[in-house]
């Protein structure tokens, strides 16, 4: 086994170097260019390890989403949703005392080491099992497009996604790996280099299969469901035909309510620690307050750079 795992990492590194690589805005100091997409160097490992080797079932249900645009609120959304019958009681929920990472994992970034173990663990979880993806939809293992597994996607502007995204991983540079002006961070995003990106295919991927197969991929606007928060987890729970969809509205507002970002952010849980020592829980919990008027002026000014029906051809969500 040591060798087939030798060998493998060997094969991963050759192709590695293979590929294009920038800088950008991402959780390495690298994105590489991996089938049409900036896959930061620290999680191809991982990207590599799910593509081959996870195998779907139908009753599992993804939370998708291109970084920064409302992953954390999702996946705390969906989680009280799946599980409102085990945990009923609001006053002792495990997202009370876990992080909504903790609870909801990525595989792309835990199949990255101790392999066997990890699959393991995924497939003893019990159903229907929910865990999360920022991989773009061509990307994802055949076995969660072929399958009937459900995919939640959730999209935000692309402006917020941006600010937020190099705030975000502003915080987490590093002498070895230091932080992008936000002069040149945009000028990359503007181009499609961050982590998982370009923003406009990535959004697009889930956007088409949502229409082409509604039963498939529900996709959710950030905005939208931030505006009428009952009226979109409504529909969360009519797409996931979980037994929450005969409750009140009063039950809605509930599960709404242990989910919102302040409550969450001031829980004890969610104010030290890291997650799987990529970042600090407290981060994921922060509006992007540190940005200066002259940082919005010149992004809103050099925003004519995100044409997306023109890179796209399409009529999009945000066009």
């Amino acid at each position: 086994m040591a060798m087939a795992s030798d060998k493998q990492a060997n094969e991963e590194n050759e192709l590695l170097l293979s590929l294009p690589k920038e800088r950008g805005l991402g959780a390495a100091p690298y994105l590489h260019l991996f089938q049409d997409f900036w896959c930061p160097s620290f999680y191809f490992p991982g990207v590599n390890n799910f593509q081959k080797h996870f195998h779907a079932k139908d009753s599992d249900v993804f939370v998708a989403s291109f970084p920064k645009s409302g992953t954390t609120w999702l996946k705390a959304l969906t989680f009280v949703i799946i599980n409102h019958q085990r945990f009923s009681s609001f006053e002792h929920h495990p997202l009370l005392s876990s992080n909504p990472h903790e609870l909801v994992s990525f595989p792309e970034f835990i199949l990255s080491h101790d392999l066997d173990d990890q699959i393991l663990s995924l497939s003893n979880m019990s159903e229907p099992r929910l865990l999360a993806t920022h991989l773009p939809f061509p990307s994802l293992p055949k076995s969660i497009t072929k399958s009937n597994c459900k995919i939640i996607y959730i999209c935000r502007n692309p402006f917020d996604t941006f600010v937020s995204a190099w705030e975000f991983f502003t915080k987490k540079s590093s002498v070895s790996s230091p932080a992008l002006t936000f002069e040149e961070a945009f000028e990359k995003y503007c181009n499609g280099i961050m982590g998982f990106g370009p923003w406009w295919s990535h959004m697009l991927g889930y956007w088409n299969e949502s229409i082409t197969r509604p039963n498939k991929v529900l996709f959710l606007k950030y905005e939208d469901l931030k505006e009428d928060s009952v009226f979109h987890v409504k529909r969360m729970i009519e797409f996931l035909d979980t037994p929450v969809k005969g409750e009140s509205t009063a039950v809605i507002e509930n599960i709404i309510n242990l989910c919102r970002f302040e409550k969450m952010k001031d829980l004890e849980v969610n104010k030290s620690g890291e997650i799987d020592n990529i970042a600090e829980k407290k981060n994921f919990f922060r509006k992007a307050e540190d940005i200066t008027m002259e940082d919005f002026c010149y992004v809103v000014y050099d925003f004519h750079y995100f044409t997306f029906p023109s890179k796209v051809g399409y009529t999009l969500p945000y066009a």
